[in-house]
């Protein structure tokens, strides 16, 4: 190439970048613009959605309220910007079961809501304790002379056990109820550990310290299927006491039911009395029309939960009741709402006690434990709230186990369900260490200098512990094994030897937890405000929430996004039962350390 014709061509690349440079600015500012918009309509809609929430919500006369309890149902529901605008599917949020118990307790007391709806999908995703609460608020709620009505195409054991306390239980002609009994599955991961060629350094304290389990076995010990027959019979034993009361069918025949699958076609289950009538969605819609006392052809005036909740306030008064929820793995720190970090919840304890309009704490826990030096932080929280005067009671939810008992054991006073896990009184150790795996699956092998012997140890890659690492890491656990159960002989009034007796990380039921003192009374709630209440001797009192709720646009600009939140959610929903493999897998990566962890990941199946 000539010097001429190099001249001659450069102008065209010049000219050439210059269009690059202009189109790509203008699809920069297209797409600017398109972020913008979006950002703007969902401020805009927000507003929107704040105006009219700001209006009183009142239901119209002649009412029902709808409860269908689809999707996860967490311990606190999530604020909706776009409830009653129609407009809600924007955005999705958690069903809460705080929202569920406040609205069918004020549906009891509104004189326009003149009965429930229950229209249960078969796919209910929530835990025992959960449904036990939901029940017990719909019992309470029969005392109001209102009617409570149950329909589905078909019942799986969960929703059956909601909806086998209306007054009817109403079904499609090709439904079933599938009443089958409760198995507990366990999922152990020996197998795959030695696969990926993981070394594992595993310690614990506690015979019955099972979580340890899944690392070195491929199936239950002896120990740990002793507690899971035990658990499983104490849930079962709830489930058929329950429906028996309602449905008035003996405890053997609904074993009977279960044992031989009978409840497989909706002609059986009426002539076992599992329900009371076959309808066509649309005859069902008649029978509320006709219970109302509407015709044929009108609309039925009703309300959801997720738009009644809009209705239902803050009681705040001179004196109140804190609840403060704890909910999720324990962890040292500080993060978002989503887990029980340390620093996070001692700070709303800390909020709690030195309000003076607040005269009594209730604690809702529901966690299977986590960090043992983040339960300590809280365990000391809760002991400033008591010298601060404030009188505390725990309400446990589906599981206050290990690092969550941990965290309950100091109360005045201690509520749980009889189906709640709790217990698990041990501590123990898992150290994983990857080299092994990098070097024979990758072909990745790793070499450190350090300037003393055990400069290495625990860290990120890890390598096998030695024997002096060994013996530390066994004392470190012991120590926090013997603060532990001191703690809990200490905050339960019980010898030290009684507590070793019914520790070792055993795990137990609410029903036998009350025989052991680990708790004081099994109850909802609301019964454990009421308790705390009376505790602190109130008779004219308010309600106050800790942490206040964040409102939608706080969670979509916030820095701390849920966004893994959101993924857990939407993988849980995609992958169904299979979610609890991807689950384990997830724990073999995240367990490090000495925890005070529940023995076991488990799939209640229904």
């Amino acid at each position: 190439m000539d010097q001429n014709s190099y001249f001659q061509r450069k102008p065209e690349t010049r000219s050439r970048k210059f269009w690059r440079v202009v189109f790509g600015s203008m699809v920069g500012f297209f797409f600017a613009n398109i972020v913008i918009s979006i950002l703007t309509l969902f401020l805009v809609l927000g507003m929107v959605a704040a105006m009219l929430a700001s209006s009183p919500n009142y239901t119209k006369s002649n009412s029902i309220l709808r409860i269908t309890l689809t999707g996860n149902i967490e311990e606190r529901g999530e604020d909706n910007p776009f409830a009653n605008t129609g407009l809600e599917s924007l955005v999705n949020s958690a069903t809460g079961l705080d929202d569920i118990l406040a609205g069918i307790t004020k549906a009891a007391n509104d004189p326009n809501i003149k009965g429930i709806s229950l229209e249960i999908p078969p796919l209910v995703s929530a835990g025992q304790a959960t449904l036990k609460e939901i029940r017990a608020a719909l019992e309470n709620f029969k005392n109001s002379g209102k009617f409570i009505y149950a329909y589905s195409e078909s019942y799986s054991q969960r929703a059956y056990y909601i909806a086998s306390v209306a007054d009817k239980v109403f079904m499609s002609n090709y439904g079933h109820v599938d009443l089958k009994g409760l198995s507990f599955q366990l999922m152990f991961f020996k197998g795959l550990i030695d696969k990926l060629n993981i070394d594992m350094d595993i310690l614990r304290h506690g015979t019955f310290k099972s979580a340890v389990e899944p690392f070195m076995l491929d199936k239950m010990s002896a120990a740990n299927r002793e507690q899971m027959m035990l658990l499983v019979n104490d849930f079962w034993s709830v489930y058929t006491n329950d429906v028996s009361e309602s449905r008035n069918i003996s405890i053997d025949s609904l074993n009977l039911i279960a044992n031989q699958l009978l409840g497989l076609n909706a002609n059986a289950c009426q002539e076992l009395r599992l329900i009371d009538a076959i309808l066509y969605p649309i005859e069902y819609q008649s029978f509320l029309r006709k219970t109302l006392g509407i015709a044929e052809k009108a609309r039925i005036n009703s309300v959801t939960v997720n738009t009644y909740k809009g209705a239902v306030t803050e009681k705040r008064k001179a004196e109140n009741v804190a609840i403060i929820y704890a909910f999720g793995d324990i962890m040292d720190g500080r993060g978002t709402d989503r887990n029980i970090y340390s620093e996070n919840l001692c700070r709303e304890i800390r909020r709690a006690y030195q309000n003076d309009k607040v005269k009594a704490i209730v604690l809702r826990v529901n966690s299977g434990g986590g960090s043992a030096a983040a339960s300590e932080m809280i365990w000391h929280e809760i002991e400033l709230a008591k010298a601060a005067g404030k009188k505390v009671v725990t309400s446990m939810g589906d599981y206050a186990a290990s690092g969550g008992y941990y965290i309950a054991c100091n109360s005045d006073y201690i509520m749980a369900q009889p189906n709640t896990l709790t217990g698990s009184i041990g501590v123990l150790g898992i150290i994983p260490s990857l080299q092994r795996m990098f070097k024979t699956k990758l072909g990745i092998t790793l070499d450190v200098a350090k300037s003393n012997p055990h400069a290495d140890y625990m860290t990120v890659v890890g390598r096998p512990l030695d024997e002096l690492e060994t013996k530390r890491m066994t004392m470190l656990i012991e120590d926090i094994y013997a603060l532990f159960t001191q703690r809990v002989a200490d905050g339960r009034n019980l010898p030290l030897a009684e507590v070793h007796k019914i520790g070792e990380g055993r795990v137990w039921s609410g029903t036998e937890a009350i025989k052991l003192g680990l708790i004081d009374q099994l109850g909802t709630i609301n019964d454990a405000v009421a308790k705390a209440a009376e505790l602190a001797e109130l008779t004219d009192f308010g309600i106050m929430h800790y942490p206040r709720k964040q409102d939608f646009f706080t969670r979509l600009f916030s820095s701390n996004t849920d966004t893994d939140l959101k993924i857990e959610r939407a993988l849980q929903q995609q992958l169904g039962e299979l979610y609890f493999t991807y689950k384990g897998i997830k724990t073999i990566t995240e367990t490090s350390g000495v925890q005070a962890r529940m023995p076991f990941e488990i799939v209640i199946s229904d």
